[in-house]
């Protein structure tokens, strides 16, 4: 397979609103399509109806719903996306925990790196679930803080990336075997810096996008036998599609599998941990790192009362609450190119702009113009067709 796939993966809290493909047979919501279009002059993904993540990365998702049904808890599920920049794993785990536990969950994404948390807290906000709270923290910190709070611990790993050869070329430019002996060590202490954040019985789900060995069941073996855990069965559904089983987890190769390479195992967690179990306030040693939180509802400005843009992006906006103008293509793409657009039959004041239904964001109508408050970062920058 010389080109990779293109592939979605749909929010069912959205109205499954997006193009059309063919279904990924490890992820319920995921299709893959037969071209690439043009995402980004597709509101519906501005919308946040639909993530743009490769087929193979969606395997991580499938492990999670897996171990999430093994644990068979559905009452104040706790899980934490460690590497989650730039949050296509985050969001794939926000609607499996929802589909399962409804409201009852919390899942802390964190970014190390400031500039990859703020794509990731842009992305979470447009996904819409405000159970999920964005930080930016050393694991190291996380393991202090909050010793045995979390239910399941996802670890993307940053690794070697030969999974990743075909679609980037710079990280076939930039491999070697040092890369490699460099990131299993990396990846090792960032494993034992968060392990104490991962409660006794925890589930533990790793993952890369390298074919390297020592980053991928070396790595799981090693944390088994030195952080304390039992290594769980790979997943041998999926054979007849490419998916190879490896002695500590699954293995997603290019050229067998529509997408890009990844790897992923689980254990879970067998040494004791000390209990941090005492509800959301056990995050508060995190609030100077928390950069999202759920979206807020009201912004104080000045003298007016300006509604938050991730409001009308949330799965529970309410858009009885606020009068709704559904646009057509052309108005909608120049709202996300943050124009200023002409509405003269919306009401004065505020109004959300809708398309096929979906919400946007707001603008404030002042009759002979709006103001247009789609947040800068998020704007189109490319010039709209």
């Amino acid at each position: 397979m010389d080109e990779a796939s293109v592939s979605i993966r749909l929010n069912p809290f959205k109205g499954l609103d997006g193009p059309g493909g063919a279904p990924v047979p490890w992820s319920p919501y995921g299709r893959i399509l037969d071209t690439r279009p043009q995402f980004i002059f597709d509101p519906l993904m501005h919308a946040g109806c639909y993530y743009v993540q490769d087929s193979s990365a969606m395997f991580v998702g499938h492990i999670f719903r897996r171990e999430l049904r093994r644990l068979g808890t559905k009452t104040g599920l706790r899980v934490l996306d460690l590497c989650a920049a730039p949050g296509g794993k985050t969001t794939d785990l926000a609607a499996s925990l929802r589909e399962y536990a409804g409201d009852s969950f919390t899942l802390v994404s964190n970014e190390v790196m400031k500039a990859r948390a703020a794509v990731l807290c842009d992305n979470v906000a447009v996904w819409g679930d405000p159970a999920v709270c964005v930080t930016s923290v050393d694991p190291a910190v996380i393991g202090r803080t909050l010793p045995g709070y979390f239910d399941i611990l996802v670890a993307d790993v940053p690794c070697s990336g030969e999974g990743m050869f075909r679609k980037d070329p710079r990280a076939r430019e930039e491999w070697s075997p040092a890369v490699v002996d460099l990131c299993a060590a990396r990846q090792k202490r960032i494993l034992a810096d968060v392990w104490p954040a991962l409660r006794e019985g925890g589930i533990l789900i790793y993952s890369t996008c390298t074919y390297e060995d020592a980053e991928n069941d070396a790595n799981l073996r090693w944390a088994a036998s030195g952080l304390g855990g039992e290594l769980l069965h790979p997943e041998e559904g999926f054979s007849a599609h490419g998916v190879r089983i490896t002695d500590c987890g699954n293995l997603l190769r290019d050229g067998e599998v529509p997408g890009e390479g990844q790897w992923a195992g689980a254990l879970r967690k067998t040494s004791p941990a000390p209990s941090s179990r005492a509800g959301v306030d056990a995050l508060r040693p995190l609030r100077p790192s928390v950069i999202l939180s759920a979206p807020s509802v009201i912004l104080s400005a000045a003298k007016d009362l300006k509604p938050s843009p991730d409001e009308a992006l949330s799965i529970f906006f309410d858009k009885s609450s606020c009068p709704c103008v559904d646009v057509d293509l052309k108005t909608a793409l120049h709202f996300l190119h943050r124009d200023s657009l002409s509405l003269p039959d919306a009401p004065r004041g505020y109004n959300v702009i809708t398309y096929k239904g979906h919400p946007l964001g707001f603008v404030k109508n002042l009759g002979t113009r709006c103001n247009n408050l789609h947040p800068l970062a998020r704007r189109i920058l490319k010039d709209i067709p």
